[in-house]
């Protein structure tokens, strides 16, 4: 059997074993760690191998920010600090065509700045407005894909899990990573307020009843202060050098529990319970994810498959926004099957050495890697964001797959504006520097 596996070419045993078990259903951290064991006995490499090599990955520093951030988000949706920025944002747009559709865009822009996750955004936020818009009469489809879509902010605007992930795999700034995703999260959290003010134009959705007042937005802006104040604490004390992003991510989450518990008082033990349990299942997922996942970056990166790949893929060209667009599409494709982090955490490997090659900056890739992973949050069969949509809505994955194919349009020429135009990513980021 061992001369067997010992004779097939290592990238057809790595890639064709992972995706066999892929389709038998095993979730993808074991079937990465099950196409390296593979690999490892037919090469007569020890087993210990991946143990020691998964340990040495997932003590990192960084790794720790992930289950906080998503602590932090569940902390402030719990603790009432989603309603109040839903209420902010409907003072500020609410009367507008369309006004809770944007109002749903523009809240989750605000809370993606607290919560660093994509379902949890959409959690958060169209647990508000989805039932809203409905009573508003907007078609139950809509409301969902609407929510769906803010949703995807989570991970653009900072801070961002998927950006985390990307900084520990391809040893990149993760502080950096935040810099450079401001401007492309409000240009694209903008993009999509618009979007959705045509749509609903055309589609007849009004906006509120409410007419905006001056007096109005200052009590919605004074009710929200400390929301607000998160996003502000956070990312100011990452950007101002007083504390790192892991640290900041510990900050986030004492502020959400400190506001939640004494200022709107709307948390109780249940709700922390329930938020330190979403935390604990996300950062247990993510270790075991990236933890096999190393032993098979390290086989990659032993046995030159990067390379391999750069060579064939620059044979078809060496123009990087052409050879970035293929990338692209791929991991659109990728992600109508793949979990984002798991995609994140398997790909970066592979196609950082190859862009880099290309003289294309890691941030700006990274930048990437995220708008097309937002896409992939749309797209069903995985679509997460839809199944927590599709739930409050109350429709079928069908209906509000539907629904949603305007904004993936949307998200994919963002995506090919920001391929087309590196600036967008890098000015901040070098301004700062």
């Amino acid at each position: 059997m061992i001369e067997f596996l010992a004779s097939i070419d290592i990238t057809a045993l790595l890639f064709g074993s992972f995706i066999i078990l892929l389709i038998l259903g095993v979730p993808i951290g074991h079937a990465l760690g099950g196409a390296t064991l593979l690999v490892l006995y037919a090469q007569g490499i020890p087993g210990v191998f991946l143990p020691q090599t998964a340990f040495n990955t997932t003590d990192s520093f960084p790794l720790v920010a992930v289950p906080f951030f998503v602590l932090a988000g569940y902390l402030m949706e719990y603790g009432g600090l989603s309603l109040r920025l839903v209420n902010l944002a409907s003072a500020v747009i609410g009367h507008v065509t369309g006004g809770f559709a944007c109002v749903t865009i523009l809240a989750c822009m605000f809370f993606a700045a607290m919560s660093g996750s994509g379902p949890a955004t959409v959690a958060a936020i169209g647990t508000l407005m989805i039932p809203a818009m409905i009573r508003a009469r907007y078609d139950p489809a809509f409301a969902g894909a609407v929510a769906s879509t803010g949703g995807t902010l989570g991970i653009m605007i900072p801070p961002s899990n998927p950006m985390i992930i990307y900084g520990v795999v391809g040893n990149v700034s993760v502080t950096q990573l935040f810099i450079a995703g401001i401007v492309p999260g409000i240009l694209t959290g903008l993009i999509l307020i618009g979007a959705s003010w045509w749509l609903c134009r055309r589609y007849g959705f009004v906006g509120g009843t409410e007419r905006p007042s001056a007096r109005r937005l200052l009590q919605a802006v004074l009710d929200a202060r400390w929301a607000l104040l998160a996003p502000i604490i956070v990312l100011g004390g990452i950007y101002g050098g007083i504390f790192t992003p892991t640290e900041a991510s510990v900050v986030a989450a004492v502020y959400g529990l400190l506001v939640g518990l004494f200022v709107y008082r709307e948390l109780n033990w249940r709700k922390i319970y329930q938020a330190l349990l979403n935390a604990v299942l996300v950062g247990g997922s993510v270790t075991i994810i990236v933890g096999l996942a190393s032993g098979f970056g390290r086989l990659l990166t032993q046995y030159q498959i990067p390379q391999e790949l750069a060579a064939y893929t620059l044979s078809w060209s060496t123009n990087p926004f052409v050879v970035l667009m293929i990338i692209n599409v791929g991991l659109i494709i990728i992600g109508t099957f793949m979990e984002t982090l798991a995609t994140i955490i398997l790909l970066t490997p592979i196609l950082l050495p190859l862009v880099v090659e290309l003289g294309v900056d890691p941030i700006h890739f990274g930048i990437l890697l995220v708008i097309t992973s937002e896409i992939g949050f749309l797209t069903p069969p995985l679509g997460v964001n839809l199944f927590v949509a599709m739930g409050i809505a109350n429709v079928t994955l069908e209906q509000i797959s539907k629904a949603v194919w305007p904004y993936i349009v949307v998200l994919t020429l963002v995506t090919i504006l920001l391929t087309a135009v590196p600036q967008i990513s890098l000015w901040l980021p070098r301004l700062l520097r």
